[in-house]
């Protein structure tokens, strides 16, 4: 049945997508297959208590502390355990380290598998079919279109989540931030530097 037809239900749902989502919700309510108060829980989790600013806190705990680091190297979920952090899509992380030698990128060749408790939500053009395909196929290119310019003696290694295992990218410190605390040194932490897909800012 076509789409632009009158009697077809999708007819009837309006074209934003928020009222398409706010009138689905009012529906299945009404019919009692969902509790609202559920439904708000589940936004407060990833709107509020998982998110890039749990990366972040990682990063500059590793960052700050060389024992952490060693740790996270070594077991990144029972390090980040350790910062209270853990969750469904974080069951088995594993913390790959940018140096001067090798920059750290990560994809989903298949789906878009990702590490919801540190990252939250992940962005559409991680998703899209032309990102999966192209980050393995031509990674510096890829990364020249996100403004990350390597220098040509860098390597770039791709690592491809799973469903079993997610990757957490650990950038490089970046220069003057020597002395910050870890709360200055979490705000310098981007998500895409997170997913290799961009660099720490730098210190004012």
């Amino acid at each position: 049945m076509p789409h632009d037809d009158p009697d077809h239900p999708h007819s009837l749902l309006p074209s934003d997508p928020a009222l398409r989502v706010k009138a689905l919700e009012t529906i299945l309510t009404a019919k009692g297959l969902v509790d609202p108060a559920a439904l708000d829980a589940i936004l407060e989790t990833y709107e509020e208590k998982v998110g890039p600013h749990l990366g972040a806190r990682v990063v500059a705990r590793a960052w700050s502390d060389s024992a952490f680091r060693d740790r996270l190297l070594a077991d990144a979920t029972a390090a980040v355990a350790e910062l209270g952090i853990s969750g469904r899509q974080g069951e088995h992380v594993v913390a790959v380290e940018n140096t001067p030698e090798t920059h750290n990128m990560v994809v989903c060749t298949l789906c878009s598998c990702y590490p919801w408790p540190l990252l939250g939500i992940p962005p559409a053009w991680y998703k899209s079919d032309a990102y999966r395909a192209r980050a393995v196929r031509e990674p510096r290119k890829v990364l020249a279109e996100f403004g990350v310019a390597l220098p040509e003696g860098q390597s770039v290694r791709v690592w491809d989540s799973t469903a079993e295992v997610r990757y957490l990218v650990v950038p490089m410190r970046p220069e003057g931030s020597e002395g910050l605390d870890e709360a200055a040194l979490a705000a310098l932490v981007t998500r895409d530097s997170m997913i290799g897909t961009g660099l720490p800012e730098r210190p004012a």
